[in-house]
Order: structure tokens, then C-alpha cells, then sequence
């Protein structure tokens, strides 16, 4: 899942980005509104982690911009300021959640998690699709109860369709959550990894939308199909 990390202090931000990064997480760190608002139009983020304090203005105008823009991404804010009315502030300002300097980054990593299960309208952590079911949490995917193996760009691939199961997502936005803005993608990329995974878990778990792009199949698709692949 691709998350959108705007935060100016170097130090906490390169933190941030390898322990999200751990779990799964594609991020794209930018230092400055300006910079966020041009990263914004450019990728599709799942999750946005908001510093308050940055070069050019305070970073809940940028929200309450993107919110009366129509912009409904999850924001979570992060921030040295610690008052409750600065965080009635950021909520109200159109904030999904709050977070105050220093953190631990499980917590961190627990809220987003918690963040993109509600944009969904999930209310289990673990999600299921007739007989698969991925655990966002321990990074696991199983199929009638066994273990699939999947590598890390297929997992998350995986659990992007999963996230929106009735919708048609384009070949940008898969990308998009697979890679950075600086990553260098080979052209038929994104075709390998839904190869793979019509390989292992049925040549119909992943259709094809002609002139649109991909969606999840239907859970009777999902067939367990190379057993060699079991954990």
C-alpha cells in the first residue's frame, strides 16, 4: 500500500520510511506542501502521514485544502504539538487520525493499518475472499487454510485488489502501490506479478478489463494451483 510521508525533518523521516517500509509499505517522502501538492496529483496514496511544522505553512491548511477539494485520502497527522486543542484542531481540520512526537512505530503502523481497514469498510483486520484470506498484520495468505507463499510486490499486489474488491483499478494505480516516484519500473512489471499470482491462486483471481484495467474475481475463482509454492 502506497502511503504519501510529508515530514521535513530528514532524521525522523528516513525512520519512518524504513520501518513502514518493513511491513510492506511503499513510501514516497516529500518535505514541503508545495511538494506534496505536486506529489498528490502525480501517485495514488492509500494514506497520507501529515507533519504540522513544515517549511512552507502549517500542514493542516494543506489538509483542509484537500478536504474542500474533494480529496477524502486518509491523513494522518503527525506532530510535535501535543495540547488537546491542537489535536481537536487537527481533527476537526479533516484529520482520520492523530499522532503526537515521539511514537512508537508499531503504534504507527497499527493506525494505518487501522486507517486503510476503514476506508474500506472493513471492521476485521483479517481480510477474506471465499476461501483466501490475507492477514494484514503477520503478512500471511492462505487458501482453504494453507499457506501460500507470495513474494513481497505479489502480497501487496494481492491485497491491493483485496482492499477494493468491486472496483476496476488502472495499471497506474496497481503501480502505484507496488512503487515510489523515483523507483525504476520495467515495462511489463505489473504483468509479471499478476501472472504470478494467476499461477498460485487460480488463472481467475485477477480479471482483466479490457481498455480499463484489472479487478478482483469472483471468491469462486480462487483456486490453490501450485502446491509447490505452499509454505
Amino acid at each position: 500500500m502506497h502511503v504519501l510521508l510529508i515530514e521535513d525533518d530528514a532524521l525522523v523521516a528516513s525512520g519512518i520510511q524504513a520501518g513502514l517500509t518493513v511491513h510492506d509499505f511503499v513510501v514516497d517522502h516529500v518535505e514541503t506542501m508545495a511538494e506534496a501538492r505536486s506529489a498528490m496529483e502525480t501517485v495514488s496514496s492509500d494514506a497520507v502521514i501529515l507533519d504540522r511544522g513544515l517549511p512552507d505553512g502549517d500542514g493542516l491548511s494543506l489538509l483542509e485544502e484537500w478536504r474542500s477539494a474533494g480529496i477524502a485520502t486518509p491523513v494522518l497527522v503527525l506532530t510535535a504539538r501535543d495540547a488537546v486543542r491542537d489535536r481537536i484542531e487537527g481533527l476537526q481540520g479533516g484529520a482520520d487520525d492523530y499522532l503526537v512526537k515521539p511514537f512508537d512505530l508499531d503504534e504507527l503502523v497499527a493506525r494505518l493499518q487501522a486507517l486503510l481497514r476503514r476506508a474500506a469498510g472493513r471492521s476485521r483486520t483479517l481480510i477474506e475472499h471465499g476461501p483466501l484470506c490475507l492477514d494484514p498484520v503477520a503478512r500471511e495468505v492462505t487458501v482453504d487454510g494453507r499457506p501460500v507463499a507470495l513474494s513481497r510486490r505479489e502480497l501487496v499486489l494481492l491485497e491491493t485488489f483485496l482492499q477494493s474488491p468491486r472496483s476496476v483499478l488502472s495499471a497506474d494505480q496497481l503501480k502505484d502501490s507496488l512503487y515510489g516516484m523515483n523507483d525504476e519500473v520495467e515495462s511489463n512489471a505489473l504483468n509479471v506479478h499478476i501472472h504470478h499470482l494467476r499461477r498460485k491462486l487460480g488463472s481467475r483471481v485477477i480479471e482483466t478489463v479490457r481498455g480499463l484495467g484489472y479487478r478482483l474475481g469472483k471468491p469462486s475463482a480462487v483456486v490453490l494451483t501450485d502446491k509447490r509454492r505452499e509454505a
